[in-house]
């Protein structure tokens, strides 16, 4: 009797719900839009702009600019610069080169430093003019100590050996109260032939 009643209730629950009244009996599905993943940008490895550069170099330290505002920013910045200009470094120019290797510079330096010792006013162009005063500057404060090593030093650089004795003989006299600029340069016309400025120096 139990599997009559069990089987009586089965075909009952198949005759009330069916699948197909199951499915008409729940609602409609939602019209949904295709799923769309988002887009992933990866970074290019491209050159920096050029106000890009132009700005990190102006403020390179500072967390709140971002390369986005420079992007917003546009061709606007294209124009701003802040006046730096690159130069190649001067390594060991100290002195003009004269258009003269090393060697042919300092012979040429000693030679004049010397004329202009010997005959106390020279006439030379204006470079070697102001390249020679300071090495002549150096020889008159050189024979106003007169110490025996400031004298050998004077003679390793002038050629002849008569002037290093008259120079530290006479110039504690001459020269006792002056403190530098021993030497004077006078602009004079410029040379003929290939128009060079030239100028007179001459011992004060």
């Amino acid at each position: 009797m139990a599997l009559s009643a069990t089987m009586s209730l089965a075909s009952g629950c198949d005759a009330r719900w069916s699948m197909s009244s199951l499915m008409s009996a729940l609602p409609p599905p939602p019209v949904t839009a295709a799923l769309r993943l988002p887009s992933v940008r990866f970074p290019s490895i491209t050159a920096p702009r050029r106000h890009q550069v132009q700005l990190l170099l102006r403020s390179p330290l500072n967390p709140l600019f971002s390369f986005d505002e420079i992007d917003q920013a546009g061709p606007a910045l294209d124009g701003i610069t802040n006046g730096a200009r690159i130069y190649a470094m001067r390594h060991g120019r100290r002195v003009p080169k004269l258009n003269r290797p090393p060697d042919q510079r300092k012979a040429l330096i000693r030679g004049l430093t010397t004329q202009l010792l010997k005959h106390g006013r020279i006439k030379t162009t204006r470079a070697r003019a102001s390249a020679i005063r300071k090495y002549v500057d150096k020889m008159i404060t050189l024979a106003k100590d007169g110490s025996l090593h400031k004298r050998r030093q004077a003679l390793g650089f002038i050629y002849e050996k008569s002037i290093v004795h008259a120079l530290f003989a006479e110039v504690p006299d001459r020269y006792g109260e002056r403190n530098g600029g021993y030497t004077r340069i006078i602009r004079t016309l410029p040379r003929r032939g290939d128009n060079a400025p030239m100028a007179y120096i001459e011992l004060v």
